[in-house]
């Protein structure tokens, strides 16, 4: 949950005249989400930011569903999605419903347009690479592990460091929050929240750009790109103040919660969503109880789909995992510790294990892009005899 934030030159007061040094006036604009009554920022430009100077032609990037009912456990080889130089083409939409698109991408060059998310909130999980996340409320250095939350809205550039990139998207018709039981009615994370205010990376520093010309923004609306070209830089914002921008949370700054037997996944819960979660699995101390089984117990998804993205280590409860690999635990059905993972965990002190999972509490569809990823036959991993 973003706090109050304050860069650049602001008015003492909202919607009073701000002047330029040359006694012209900063255009104010305001940026939100719900209305107005969601988070949002007040934001001063140079320019108005009404001024467009041409739009192309759209093209669709609607993800096309080849399941749409789906109730097998799948697994997926993330890794063997394709690199792609491009960013916009890079990301891969694996599996959608009304809340959420989720995906991969692997870009490997900065683009030379921006890009806007007029449809959605965004959290990109960077697993490789690095760079820097430049916005219109400036920049934020992001590295491996980082969680990118950037909200609808927002224009943006990914500025990589890096070619070999890989990270895991999700797209939120919703706003993203923290988890609502780590807040107090003002907003500030508790004392029992395993993630703090200074583990949070906001945007430090703002680099007005006083630029004319012609730049693109490829817009994205309603699963089509729309291109827009403006007359002036789209960062040509001298301040800004409020709840609305961009920031990062590294998955290693989440300080995990542990007890004496089994503590089930919401103790893990990082981000909440219109009708979804993302929990993140960090190395931690396993349960201390003398008789713990720290391996989780067979549980039934009957609400929500489970997908898991393994990052790195060695996954407890799973055999045969790599990094990049995906599974999707589908609503309906048990699914739980693969044959041999309860009896290895018992006396086991700690894991080092990282991943993230997120749970959709409405039906995921699957996409032609996670079908070409799909590793045969996963469902059968749990026969006692099996060698998937």
């Amino acid at each position: 949950m973003p706090f109050y934030h304050r860069l650049g030159k602001v008015p003492r007061k909202r919607h009073v005249v701000a002047r330029k040094p040359d006694g012209g006036l900063y255009q104010e604009e305001l940026v939100g989400t719900q209305g107005f009554s969601g988070m949002a920022s007040l934001v001063y430009h140079l320019y108005a930011p009404t001024q467009i100077k041409s739009i192309g032609d759209p093209w669709s990037i609607k993800p096309k569903t080849v399941v749409e009912n789906n109730i097998r456990p799948l697994k997926f080889e993330g890794f063997d999605l394709p690199a792609i130089e491009d960013y916009i083409d890079s990301r891969k939409v694996l599996f959608t419903n009304a809340d959420m698109n989720i995906g991969l991408a692997a870009p490997t060059t900065t683009p030379e347009y921006f890009f806007k998310n007029a449809d959605a909130d965004e959290m990109l999980f960077i697993h490789r690479g690095s760079g820097e996340l430049q916005t219109m409320f400036g920049d934020i250095s992001f590295e491996p592990g980082d969680y990118l939350i950037i909200p609808r809205g927002t224009v943006y550039k990914m500025g990589w460091e890096t070619q070999d990139n890989r990270m895991l998207f999700v797209e939120s018709r919703g706003p993203i929050f923290t988890p609502k039981r780590y807040r107090n009615e003002f907003g500030q994370l508790l004392e029992h929240s395993p993630f703090c205010e200074r583990d949070i990376k906001r945007p430090e520093f703002l680099e007005t750009r006083d630029e004319r010309g012609a730049f693109e923004v490829r817009i994205k609306k309603r699963e089509s790109i729309f291109p827009f070209e403006y007359p002036f830089h789209p960062f040509d914002v001298v301040g800004w103040d409020g709840y609305h921008y961009p920031y990062a949370f590294n998955i290693r700054d989440f300080e995990p919660l542990t007890g004496r037997i089994h503590m089930p996944p919401p103790i893990h819960q990082t981000f909440e969503g219109r009708n979804f979660v993302v929990c993140s699995f960090v190395p931690r101390l396993y349960d201390y109880h003398p008789d713990a089984i720290p391996a989780p117990y067979h549980h039934s998804n009957i609400d929500s789909d489970e997908i898991l993205y393994y990052v790195d280590g060695d996954f407890m409860s799973r055999n045969n995992t790599r990094q990049g690999q995906l599974t999707l635990h589908p609503a309906g059905i048990p699914h739980g510790p693969h044959p041999g993972a309860i009896e290895r965990s018992i006396g086991k002190k700690d894991t080092q294990e990282l991943a993230v999972m997120i749970d959709p509490f409405n039906p995921l569809s699957i996409t032609e892009h996670a079908v070409a990823l799909d590793v045969e036959d996963y469902y059968r991993v749990w026969l006692e005899t099996a060698v998937v």
